[in-house]
């Protein structure tokens, strides 16, 4: 669980917006039994090579 003091360190109003989803994405990933960094590398790469409308 993360704790409250660590949006203290969000610089700027979108800050804590993009914390939390990327904090969503990993804990997702580990409740699914995915390694969470090899997930990220795998959501970088793959992503910006989709063709979505």
């Amino acid at each position: 669980m993360i704790g409250r003091k660590n949006w203290l360190f969000a610089n700027t109003p979108r800050g804590p917006k993009a914390s939390a989803t990327i904090y969503s994405v990993i804990e997702t990933a580990k409740e699914n039994g995915l390694n969470p960094f090899q997930y990220l590398k795998y959501l970088f790469e793959q992503l910006p090579q989709r063709d979505d409308p």
